[in-house]
């Protein structure tokens, strides 16, 4: 059964990108859309907000950050 259409927690987030939307979180698309989303400049980020608030914005960039955390974290253990 699908999700919310709009995650309202990082394990809600994190199900909706790699099993809904089968995108791997890897370092190189995590680091990518950080990139993106901490940039108040682009219009992509501007769009963003726009639409869901800088709330769920916050929300996402955080969720993005815990996720470059666990992968670094799995890098370390390896």
């Amino acid at each position: 059964m699908p999700t919310d259409p709009i995650p309202d927690s990082y394990a809600a987030w994190k199900h909706c990108i790699t099993v809904e939307c089968r995108i791997p979180l890897t370092r190189a698309f995590v680091e990518q859309r950080l990139a993106v989303w901490q940039n108040p400049k682009l219009e992509e980020t501007q769009r963003f907000r726009r639409c869901y608030g800088d709330a769920h914005w916050q929300r996402v960039v955080g969720w993005f950050q815990q996720s470059l955390a666990e992968l670094n974290q799995t890098s370390v253990s390896l």
